[in-house]
């Protein structure tokens, strides 16, 4: 005969009389004491975070919570506007759409420069090893044509706002590390493999100030969520307060413009795995 299983976690436990988490009496020592941000660090990293990596990790978190009419914020507004009864669909279909294009970049920008540090036998020991290395993994990707995530916006034309402001609260707090440092040289070094210049995106930069802080590439994209969550409840409430869903509905709905059925050729249809031309347009990655 099996005994009881055993199910363990150093999360969240209760009994009748107490919450407890992260081995804390959630009412006595958590609630009025810490911080959301510093919780969900604490959270994922089982260590409570020092003062500089609460203020890192939640001006990434200010950085990545609204970027406007995005498409994460139209889908929650017009899916709050076919279904009001239902605020988590909304939040559901906004957060859905945090993909390659759109606040996937944090993830993505985080994973190659982890890789392109795990290739580099020892860490440079200033501005020129940096380049050096920066540009032997844009000359990597170049060859493998392969876009380089982070670079490039597409409002941000010059620079992205937000970039310098990280990079200087990181700074300050010393925790400009390897991940953004490295990322500092690809914005030097780039333009001699692409042959044109392109700003650092803000959420590639949140993406390595997160890596620096020891967080895992795979859980990078799980962050940019956590922050525009709260971007996407402020554009649900101003939707109630000022609805622009219908006019959106109804603007693509009264222009329509049919156009007769186009059969596709086989041999036109571009393969899924077609890689990106390293000489197009960069996607937009607003983050």
């Amino acid at each position: 005969m099996t005994g009881t299983p055993r199910y363990p976690t150093s999360l969240g436990a209760s009994t009748p009389d107490t919450i407890t988490l992260l081995g804390q009496d959630l009412a006595a020592s958590l609630m009025g004491k810490v911080g959301f941000g510093e919780l969900a660090l604490w959270l994922v990293t089982q260590r409570r975070p020092s003062p500089a990596q609460v203020r890192v990790f939640e001006a990434v978190l200010v950085a990545l919570a609204d970027h406007g009419f995005t498409p994460t914020a139209m889908a929650a507004r017009l899916t709050y506007l076919s279904a009001p009864d239902s605020v988590q669909g909304a939040l559901a279909a906004g957060l859905l759409g945090g993909g390659s294009r759109f606040l996937g970049v944090t993830e993505d920008a985080g994973r190659f420069l982890s890789e392109a540090l795990a290739s580099a036998e020892t860490m440079p020991a200033d501005d020129a090893g940096w380049d050096a290395l920066a540009l032997a993994a844009v000359t990597r990707a170049r060859a493998a044509r392969q876009l380089i995530p982070g670079l490039g916006h597409p409002i941000h034309k010059v620079t992205d706002p937000r970039t310098p402001a990280l990079l200087a609260i990181a700074e300050e707090e010393r925790l400009r590390g390897p991940h953004l440092r490295l990322f500092e040289a690809i914005g030097r070094v780039h333009p001699q493999v692409l042959g044109r210049t392109l700003p650092l995106n803000g959420a590639g930069t949140c993406g390595a100030a997160l890596a620096d802080l020891g967080l895992p590439p795979d859980l990078l994209r799980g962050f940019a969520l956590l922050a525009r969550t709260a971007g996407l409840l402020g554009q649900l409430a101003e939707e109630k307060r000022r609805p622009v869903a219908m006019d959106i509905y109804r603007s693509v709905e009264h222009n329509t413009d049919y156009r007769p059925p186009v059969p596709t050729r086989g041999d036109t249809v571009p393969s899924r795995g077609t890689p990106p031309d390293p000489d197009g347009p960069e996607p937009p990655e607003p983050a």
